[in-house]
């Protein structure tokens, strides 16, 4: 293909892109590729899609030979949260290799604009998606933890062998416990039993004490009633 097909080529290219495309020289031109992109729940550099700019020039045996190509983007463009053209740029034309060696010998350009275009808007969605999911396992991670609160644990056969054997020792431990209790009180009793002796009064209470004394005290009165006798008689 000569220079009249290629200048052919540029025709068709004017009439499909009347506004997007640009000529350098007469072999050189660029092509602005408005990308399509689906609007973001967050950020609002999503609602336009971003512009980059395909930099096309014939070599002289083109198409038989690939076209040299480059990208770039419009002087002063907001930077794009999901794409950087110095950084996605090889990555954008590498995925042009294919679509070139399968067109070699035919006008390839509008199926090279229509592959980039396809490439870009593709690795943005990638990348919208990746943080969507992302931010998905983030709440996710919130809301289960939110839950667990009012669930608990669930109880697996692992988790239940352990409670029983904490519960089994523990109930041990307390009857264990009692029981020392239990016979330390027992063994206080007997000791306060053993040691307490009755006051007057509790002996008074029970009939021990004064028993002896009341019993001369009435021989006595016995012995006085008979001498106040024997005296009247005198």
């Amino acid at each position: 293909m000569g220079v009249e097909d290629q200048k052919e080529e540029r025709e068709v290219l004017e009439s499909i892109f009347p506004d997007e495309i640009t000529d350098v020289s007469e072999t050189e031109f660029r092509v602005s590729i408005v990308l399509d992109v689906t609007p973001g729940d967050e950020d609002p550099a999503d609602l336009e899609g971003p512009t980059i700019i395909l930099n096309v020039q014939y070599p002289p045996s083109y198409p038989d030979e690939a076209p040299r190509l480059d990208l770039t983007q419009p002087p002063n463009a907001p930077k794009h949260p999901y794409l950087d053209i110095q950084d996605d740029k090889q990555r954008l034309l590498d995925s042009l290799s294919e679509t070139i060696e399968e067109n070699l010998g035919m006008a390839m350009i509008f199926t090279l604009v229509t592959v980039l275009k396809d490439s870009a808007e593709l690795l943005i969605s990638e990348r919208q998606n990746a943080k969507q999911a992302l931010a998905d396992m983030e709440a996710a991670k919130v809301e289960e933890e939110e839950n667990r609160k009012f669930q608990g644990e669930a109880v697996t056969r692992e988790s239940f062998l352990k409670w029983r054997e904490e519960f089994r020792r523990e109930m041990e431990e307390r009857k264990k416990k009692e029981e020392e209790e239990r016979e330390a009180e027992d063994k206080k009793k007997r000791i306060v039993k053993e040691e307490r002796k009755l006051t007057g009064k509790e002996l008074w209470q029970q009939g021990l004490a004064g028993k002896g004394d009341e019993e001369d005290e009435e021989g006595d009165d016995l012995q006085g009633m008979k001498d106040l006798k024997v005296s009247a008689s005198s």
